[in-house]
């Protein structure tokens, strides 16, 4: 994948996440910063970052659990390591960090 096909996925994805924040019922903000960084605040003021990284053409997660790493295959973002689909990922992490369950499509 050349740098215009990742960022054109990239900036889709952190919409799709944007929307899917958005429809929730969690108590939750989040911006989506210049540069393509989403943060996400929750009451207790805790954060989930997700953000681009051009060079390694990956969706960047860090959370209160760790540091996530998602690559593009076939037609869904996975994990590197345990190949969870990014948007369940952010939903287990986001329901752990808001202390209620939060589900993102």
């Amino acid at each position: 994948m050349d740098d215009k096909e990742f960022n054109r996925l990239a900036d889709e994805t952190l919409a799709r996440i944007e929307a899917a924040l958005e429809a929730s019922d969690g108590d939750l903000d989040f911006e989506l910063k210049h540069g393509g960084v989403l943060e996400i605040e929750f009451a207790d003021g805790g954060k989930i970052i997700v953000n681009r990284h051009g060079v390694a053409k990956e969706i960047w997660v860090a959370a209160k659990s760790g540091g996530f790493h998602f690559r593009y295959e076939g037609e869904l973002w996975v994990d590197t390591r345990d190949r969870t689909e990014l948007f369940a990922k952010l939903s287990v992490l986001a329901s752990q960090q808001a202390g209620e369950a939060i589900e993102l499509n």
